[in-house]
């Protein structure tokens, strides 16, 4: 004769855990299951103090201005397709060849100015100011401001003090990039007439990748002050690779067939008034001068 099972009563430790798998069952449908990590897009850094980009700007539609610029770039891309037929940038292929100087920016008439872009410490909270205009008798360009070295008291900002003057991009028919093609010269010709003070003139060439944005290539103008003009000539081999102030470790040649634009800035740290005055800014052809590049350049794969 067979006894009675007797059934087990479970132990407080197994209905605990039996709640709780219960709950979890309840809880993990209103879950949502987990989705991809969202991908991060980088603004533009914004320093503290400066007021934020209002992006929704009111566009105004007119059907005048449009037609102007249609007419404008159909016009400038007419004379890029019969320029190709009478030789480089539209001369003749023996002037091409023999051209030992050439005036890049010439300052005679408002209209030049227009070329032109300033800025200074003012745009991140600094002190400073800048400003250009046309000489005595409207033939020379007039850079002249206050240069201040006093950070802005926003806690992050330590160093300040610094006015430059760019030129803008070149552009093509509908606003395609152009590039200066001083591939023929080799040094970069000034006349100026400044206070003394030490500038740095900075080249910015097309580059290949968009980290490589902000690499330009630099030298420094001493002028000497007085009434005099000085007509200044560095070669294109003297000018040295940096980003944002600091010079690369490695050194590359200028490319001088890809040229965007050309720059002048003043931050010497020496507060008060500055002027400098330009006549013109060329480039010339030295035979005397076959450097291709003043610094020592490193071989990533040296020959055994």
């Amino acid at each position: 004769m067979s006894l009675p099972t007797i059934p087990r009563v479970p132990s407080a430790r197994l209905l605990s855990s039996l709640l709780l798998h219960q709950q979890r069952r309840l809880l993990l449908p209103s879950i949502a299951p987990l989705s991809a990590p969202t991908r991060l897009i980088h603004a533009e850094y914004r320093r503290p103090g400066k007021p934020k980009e209002n992006r929704w700007r009111k566009v105004n539609i007119d059907f005048s201005k449009g037609v102007e610029g249609i007419k404008k770039n159909f016009t400038l891309l007419k004379n890029e397709f019969f320029d190709r037929w009478v030789g480089p940038e539209g001369k003749p292929i023996l002037e091409h060849m023999l051209e030992q100087n050439r005036v890049v920016w010439e300052f005679r008439g408002p209209e030049s100015l227009e070329h032109w872009t300033l800025s200074s410490d003012r745009e991140v909270g600094g002190q400073s100011e800048v400003y250009l205009k046309l000489g005595r008798n409207s033939n020379t360009c007039f850079l002249y401001g206050t240069l201040n070295s006093t950070p802005p008291r926003d806690g992050e900002t330590r160093y300040s003090g610094y006015c430059t003057m760019r030129s803008k991009q070149p552009l093509a028919s509908f606003d395609r990039k152009k590039h200066h093609d001083w591939s023929s010269f080799n040094t970069l010709h000034l006349r100026v007439r400044g206070d003394g003070r030490p500038w740095m003139i900075n080249l910015a060439t097309e580059t290949y990748f968009s980290h490589q944005k902000d690499d330009i290539y630099s030298y420094f103008l001493y002028t000497r002050g007085g009434p005099y003009w000085q007509d200044v000539k560095i070669p294109f081999s003297k000018f040295f690779l940096s980003y944002r102030g600091r010079i690369h470790d490695t050194q590359h040649p200028l490319l001088v067939d890809k040229v965007n634009s050309i720059g002048f800035t003043l931050g010497d740290k020496a507060d008060g008034p500055f002027q400098l005055e330009i006549d013109f800014i060329g480039v010339c052809k030295d035979y005397a001068h076959t450097e291709e590049c003043a610094y020592e350049m490193y071989k990533r794969n040296p020959e055994v």
